[in-house]
């Protein structure tokens, strides 16, 4: 082939990988979903210590991570001082860990399937919350948009066959820690220009929210779990667990990396829908027709806003091109005219 038959084999292998780099991430994302209400929930596993289960995924994540850097340095550390690390790491890392103990703690009284459709709510928290700390702007349509999402998530719930209130609480408890997380690595990370990807952002989060997890095992799981004489430590199941966690972030960055934030966003919502009718088809959870209408309203709310969002950066970027190509031909005209004088005051002479 010509050098237009290069060309399109290069475009063809590109589309492959972007597609090879979704598959990879839906399905981790998917195992790591359904193994940790395979753990959690009572009628599988029977281990129901989420706050346990999440200072595993810590232990193993900081571990690998710091492996990963300080061994085969895959990725260079951020240069961070310690007023830096406590100021904006540390916060970071506390509402992280607050999120993944909610979340992981919904398994236990609430379907795979509503689970689900309660996070299509995270748009809806991140716009609110980044108002809230004027990160955003407020616009009437985009909070119209998030009425509308609200109100799908509202019917998917009025349509539950297993509604559980604290199981509820705790989802959305999860999801408002995660969306202020959000918020808070853009005022205490991105302001300051640093960027974490996936594995940086586990060295240095990852032994923190171990620290703050801590406390509430202290009180909460570690009486129970010392009384429980029955109970050894399976590093199969644990291990391969954990390290389902791992590799999720690392899809992560390889998705996000080689793709982009819409793709990752696009993809969260193919995965959604499936772990939807895997909840209904293997697990047998009950998924309602009010369930599919009120998720249904709520996606639609979900892919406008994700459309809105593109169209805004499009409009940003074509904007700062063109601010540069006006630059670029400012300069080339004060050239020309420099060029002009010096040939003017050539002749004169």
């Amino acid at each position: 082939m010509g050098k237009n038959g290069s060309l399109s084999d290069g475009i063809i292998k590109k589309i492959l990988l972007s597609y090879t780099y979704v598959a990879i991430w839906i399905f981790l994302s998917f195992t790591v979903i359904v193994y940790n209400k395979y753990i959690l929930d009572k009628k599988m596993y029977n281990w129901p210590f989420p706050i346990s289960l999440t200072m595993i995924h810590m232990s193993f994540c900081a571990s690998l991570a710091f492996i990963l850097i300080k061994v085969f340095k895959v990725v260079e550390p951020v240069s961070m001082s310690r007023e830096l690390y406590l100021s904006s790491v540390v916060p970071i890392g506390a509402l992280y860990s607050l999120s993944l103990w909610l979340s992981n703690s919904a398994y236990i009284y609430l379907s795979v399937s509503f689970i689900q459709m309660l996070k299509a709510l995270m748009p809806v928290a991140v716009y609110s919350i980044g108002v809230l700390f004027k990160k955003e702007g407020f616009k009437t349509d985009t909070m119209v948009n998030m009425l509308s999402i609200s109100f799908g998530v509202a019917v998917a719930a009025y349509g539950e066959a297993k509604f559980d209130s604290w199981g509820v609480i705790l989802q959305l408890g999860a999801v408002a820690f995660e969306a202020t997380r959000l918020v808070m690595i853009q005022i205490l990370l991105t302001s300051k220009g640093i960027t974490l990807n996936p594995i940086t952002s586990l060295y240095y989060v990852a032994p923190c929210c171990l620290v703050f997890l801590m406390v509430p095992w202290i009180f909460v799981e570690y009486p129970i779990l010392k009384e429980i004489s029955s109970f050894h430590f399976d590093f199969v199941v644990f291990g391969t667990n954990s390290l389902c966690a791992f590799a999720l972030n690392l899809a992560v960055f390889l998705l996000v990396g080689k793709t982009s934030a819409l793709t990752m966003n696009v993809a969260g919502v193919v995965k959604d829908w499936l772990l939807i009718a895997f909840s209904w088809s293997v697990i047998k959870d009950t998924v309602t027709p009010i369930n599919l209408f009120g998720y249904g309203l709520a996606f639609l709310g979900v892919a406008y806003y994700n459309h809105s969002k593109l169209q805004a950066l499009k409009a940003k970027e074509a904007q700062k091109k063109a601010a540069q190509a006006d630059e670029e031909a400012g300069r080339l005209l004060e050239e020309r005219e420099s060029e002009g004088t010096g040939k003017k005051s050539e002749s004169q002479d």
